[in-house]
């Protein structure tokens, strides 16, 4: 049969066909399907009314828009199914085959732990696992995921738990649901003086959604106030019935401050595991399981914390992990002590990978590095497709037409960084979710993870784009580019404090009252130990002035270490000073803060008073 003319080029007809693509596929692999020439593919895009040229990534419409038009079924493949099919290549499988029965053995139970903002979730671990992790967090608010593994005595024997610390933000949506997908048990923390708000209702609805069993611990019972039976009613509304009230949930008075009822909650936890689960995994296949948490770190590199869901992990393994691979080259617990094997639901730090993977991306041991590296590489190219579909939106000839009849549509784009790839994968989703009306649009060009630097720098040049950095500096002399090319950068450590402006500023309402004004930045040199003062810090100012009392922050390999420090002291040689300029060495003594190193960046700032235009 002759090919049909559409649009004065000749091309084959599908009738029905299917047709399977991979998400941000170009023209050229939908012609290289139906055996036609990518330009004919161009010009019946143009009589479309979409301007796409032969190697552009496009979105899942556009390609259903042109199938449609030449009578071809178009099939998206998923993510999952690329996966799949990828990893058969290589005869490898993630999945939940773990061999014959006789195989499996028994496994600590993953608990995850939810709940509304300030109801004491990280107390509550801290109890457990007698560290205090609140003391790192901005605004005393988890920002990060972690997972510890910690042993309790039950019955008579010694069992362990594995913990997944969620954050508690209704910003960090994401990042929670992951949290309950790895997870066996939540354990929903319920102040007894606040009863059930929004945020505990929402993750009690991931928790649901994810079928896992659920056990109540009611905070804060020595409170003047404490009401733990009205908790026990208000979720009875949700679908938990307590077992007093003739259900089948676990409910425990606890008080995290207290430390009183963590023995009893972790009993509960037991005793929902050994009732309700079945926990098997077989620790004699090749590892595989979820990276919960990965970052950048100076001196050892990439470093994922990972939840071995089945087989057993060891040092020196090739793994692939989302589109990271490397070599384990070393293990550590919480504790930061070397580990030499994982078993099944063991949470550990993997040093040796070549990149920083994503949080929750899959990962498994390969038998070689080179199977790893093509896994990784493929991975890679199919992502940056997809976000190049993504990012470049669908312009039509209608769209242009219009748009120039109206003028541009308000668009913001946004360059993300941040120090954990967690973070900002929450931010962004957080962001996207904003509804700021359909005359403006919101925009993210790039994410990553590390320190803002001059790539960064010049995308956002290029783009117009605002850089976000949540707990992350510019890169030397990044910031003297950024003032050339007029990039805005906004640093944030609390992540709602950024999404909060963001929103204010699509609205066009942001009016703040107080500004951030830099002084100047000094580089440490030398540190002198003080039995009286502490640690000095024997800087050189690099830029700017430094001003005794003005406000600082700790920079460390473009990473803020600390913030909300203030300059107490400031010395030239032995002589008291006012303030030090640009070029002269001084000595800056930090007040009760001591963590100082050489070639950590001293930042001075002030907070100013805002004219009102």
């Amino acid at each position: 049969m002759e090919a049909p003319t559409i649009g004065g080029v000749r091309i084959p007809r599908g009738e029905g066909r299917k047709v399977r693509l991979p998400r941000g596929a170009s023209l050229t692999d939908f012609a290289e399907r139906i055996d036609a020439s990518p330009a004919d593919l161009v010009t019946v895009m143009f009589k479309l009314g979409e301007m796409v040229n032969a190697t552009q990534s496009v979105d899942d419409d556009t390609l259903a828009l042109l199938g449609t038009e030449l009578d071809y079924d178009v099939e998206i493949v998923s993510p999952e199914d690329e996966d799949r099919e990828l990893l058969e290549q290589f005869d490898l499988d993630f999945g939940e085959d773990e061999g014959p029965a006789s195989e499996l053995r028994s496994r600590p139970p993953v608990v995850t732990v939810m709940g509304h903002v300030d109801h004491g979730k990280t107390k509550l671990l801290d109890a457990i696992r007698q560290a205090d992790t609140a003391e790192g967090e901005a605004g005393g608010i988890t920002q990060h995921i972690g997972a510890y593994q910690i042993h309790a005595e039950v019955d008579g024997e010694d069992r362990a738990i594995t913990f997944i610390d969620t954050p508690g933000h209704e910003a960090f949506t994401a990042m929670r649901a992951r949290g309950a997908q790895v997870t066996d048990i939540a354990i929903l923390v319920v102040a007894a003086d606040d009863g059930v708000k929004p945020q505990t209702v929402e993750a009690l609805n991931h928790a649901q959604a994810a079928d896992v069993p659920i056990v109540v611990a009611v905070n804060k019972v020595d409170k003047e106030g404490a009401d733990p039976n009205r908790v026990r009613t208000q979720l009875t509304e949700y679908g938990l019935v307590a077992e007093d009230f003739g259900g089948d949930v676990l409910f425990v008075d606890v008080s995290a401050k207290a430390g009183t009822g963590i023995e009893e909650l972790l009993e509960a936890v037991v005793l929902t595991a050994d009732g309700a689960l079945d926990l098997e995994a077989n620790p004699d296949q090749d590892a595989q399981g979820v990276a919960i948490e990965a970052h950048l770190d100076r001196g050892r590199g990439p470093v994922a914390t990972v939840l071995v869901q089945r087989g057993t992990l060891r040092q020196g393994e090739s793994i692939v992990a989302g589109d990271a691979h490397g070599r384990v080259r070393a293990m550590l617990d919480e504790h930061g002590d070397t580990v030499e094997e994982a078993l099944p639901s063991r949470p550990v730090q993997v040093l040796g990978l070549t990149s920083v993977p994503g949080a929750g991306d899959t990962f498994l041991v390969v038998k070689e590095d080179r199977i790893a590296r093509q896994i990784a590489q493929s991975r890679q190219a199919r992502e940056r497709n997809a976000m190049l579909a993504k990012a470049r939106p669908r312009r039509t000839l209608e769209d242009m037409m219009e748009q120039a009849k109206r003028g541009d549509v308000a668009e913001l784009k946004l360059i993300l960084k941040g120090d954990v790839s967690g973070s900002v994968e929450a931010l962004e989703d957080a962001l996207l979710k904003l509804d700021v009306g359909e005359d403006v649009e919101l925009r993210v060009v790039d994410r990553g993870v590390g320190a803002i630097t001059e790539t960064n720098v010049m995308l956002a040049s290029a783009s117009d784009a605002v850089i976000i950095g949540f707990n992350v500096r510019p890169q030397g002399k990044v910031s003297e580019l950024a003032d050339r090319e007029g990039v805005d950068m906004r640093f944030y450590s609390v992540i709602y404090s950024a999404i909060d402006d963001i929103e204010a500023a699509l609205k066009g309402m942001r009016k703040p009252e107080f500004e951030e004004v830099q002084l100047g930045s000094a580089e440490i040199r030398e540190v002198f130990r003080s039995s009286k003062f502490g640690n000095i810090a024997g800087c050189i100012v690099r830029d700017g002035m430094v001003k005794r009392n003005a406000k600082a922050r700790l920079v460390r390999d473009g990473v803020v270490v600390a913030d909300n420090l203030t300059v107490e002291s400031l010395k030239r040689f032995k002589d008291d000073a006012t303030e030090v300029r640009e070029g002269y060495e001084c000595g800056i003594g930090l007040g009760s803060f001591n963590d100082i190193k050489v070639e950590d960046i001293i930042e001075t700032f002030e907070v100013q008073e805002k004219e009102q235009v």
